[in-house]
Order: C-alpha cells, then structure tokens, then sequence
C-alpha cells in the first residue's frame, strides 16, 4: 500500500491495519498531537520461540505472589494499564482502532491478577503463526513479566514462529529479546505465514 493511495483514517481500518501489520509495520501516536504513523524499523527486536529464558528471580517470586493468569478476559482494561504512564503512543483513536480488530478476533491479552484485581498484563496483534508484542504493564512487582513468561510457553504451545517486541529493552533482555535485520525478520514474517495458528 503506497501513502498516496490511502487517506489517514484509512491506515486504521482492520483490512489495512491487518496488512500493515503482517509486512512488519506498527503503528504508534505521537504524544503531543495524536497524530498515527506506522514505523518499519531496519533493526527489530524478537524473542527467539526456541530459545527464550525465563529469569530465575521471576520463578522464585511468582510462587509467592498467588497470581491468576487469564487469556483474552478484559481486554479494554489491559489497554488502559497499558496507557497510564506520564506519556504514551497508545491515543484515544488507536484504542478504538484495537477495539475494532479485538472484535475480529485479532487482539490478544495475557492478564495478571492478584485476589480478583488485574494488576499487570500485555496485549498483541496475532496473525497466522507471528504475534506482535504491543505493550505491557505492571501494578504490581512482577505482573508484566509474569504474563511475557506465560505468553511464551503460550505461544510455543500453539505452535508460532515469530514472537516480535519491536525494540531492545533491559526488560525484554532478560528474556532472551535478540536484534535482527530486517532481511531476517521478513524471513521469519514468511515462514510464520506459512501457519495457522489460533491464539485460543
């Protein structure tokens, strides 16, 4: 799709959305004037599926914390943790745009919750057999990673190819989070259309 054939609503149909997504752009708003672009990094960041690491530190402490993960159980909720920094991407129209590809069954969340309270989660994109990171949160010590943990033994169980987080972070490192070029990352795009996988 060339700019110059779409309007700036259109980027944010499901159709177009789906598309710009699946050849390995994402979009992001920027803070002060709300205004959408859709990114196409030359460096991406992936947690490889066959070779992630879950951190020692998180395994001792999630058996004491008596936390609840759920798929896919509130999905506004986690966009909202997901929005209450000092700044964020995610504008009020990018969370109607998620909505409309939630009800398609395009969006997906990993919940964490503590005594029937959702104190940490993440959301996705997931098309065939590659799921796109979005964004995470944490109420609570541990929240966040405790469902990037889950959504890795989820994924793999499902059967993906392609776990994409976008850019390094300290957080996403201690994971296993690896930089690629972009030639790698559309081979991986490729061989992660090849699938059909189903999140639930």
């Amino acid at each position: 799709m060339k700019r110059n054939e779409l309007k700036d609503d259109d980027f944010l149909k499901p159709e177009n959305m789906i598309r710009l997504y699946a050849s390995g752009a994402f979009p992001m708003a920027d803070e002060v004037t709300g205004k959408i672009n859709w990114y196409l990094p030359e460096t991406r960041t992936i947690i490889p599926l066959n070779n992630f690491n879950i951190p020692r530190s998180l395994k001792k402490a999630v058996s004491k914390l008596n936390f609840e993960i759920r798929f896919d159980f509130n999905f506004l909720s986690v966009v909202e943790g997901c929005r209450q920094r000092e700044s964020t991407w995610i504008s009020d129209e990018l969370v109607e745009a998620y909505i409309r590809l939630e009800k398609l069954g395009y969006v997906h969340t990993v919940e964490t919750w503590q005594n029937g309270k959702l104190v940490g989660g993440l959301y996705g994109i997931a098309f065939k057999g590659a799921f796109f990171g979005e964004s995470m949160f944490s109420f609570v010590s541990q929240a966040s990673k405790t469902a990037l943990a889950e959504l890795l033994h989820h994924l793999n169980k499902q059967k993906y190819h392609l776990l994409d987080v976008q850019y390094m972070t300290p957080h996403l490192k201690m994971f296993g989070a690896i930089e690629i070029t972009f030639a790698e990352y559309n081979k991986m795009l490729y061989r992660s259309y090849l699938k059909d996988c189903k999140f639930i």
